[in-house]
């Protein structure tokens, strides 16, 4: 699956802020330490904010926390806010529309997409957290 810059940005952003969470971070950290355009990360993150799932404080000091719980927010909670990823509908200028093959490519099709979407449902921010964290363990190793 491939997803959209923005949708990996917000993953980005919300784990680094996961893994901050007693400090408010400031688009311009975030976007340093992964190489990223701050006005797009900006972007992203006023999305994130208006989805409840990030808090912004203005001011000196200011910048972003996670307002969500890292327990239950799921990739999917992320990913959703950037991408359509509801059921493919059948493409009825498409060739072969109306067909049987078409029938069973859509079939197919909504297959992949309902599998996405239970994996994507099923992997909270922490459980991305304890990733990272064995995947620096083992690169140590």
């Amino acid at each position: 699956m491939k997803l959209q810059i923005a949708s990996r940005l917000a993953i980005y952003a919300v784990l680094e802020l996961v893994a901050n969470p007693d400090r408010q971070m400031t688009v311009t950290e975030i976007s340093n330490k992964f190489g990223i355009s701050t006005h797009h990360l900006a972007k992203v993150m006023h999305t994130l904010g208006r989805a409840g799932l990030v808090r912004s404080v203005r001011g000196a000091g200011g910048g972003y926390q996670l307002s969500s719980n890292a327990r239950r927010t799921t990739l999917l909670d992320i990913v959703e806010l950037f991408e359509e990823l509801g059921p493919p509908g059948a493409d009825s200028n498409g060739p072969g529309h109306g067909s049987d093959e078409a029938a069973a490519l859509d079939l197919v099709l909504r297959e992949i997409d309902d599998s996405a979407r239970a994996t994507l449902g099923s992997i909270t921010l922490e459980t991305m957290r304890n990733i990272i964290q064995r995947t620096r363990t083992r690169a140590t190793q």
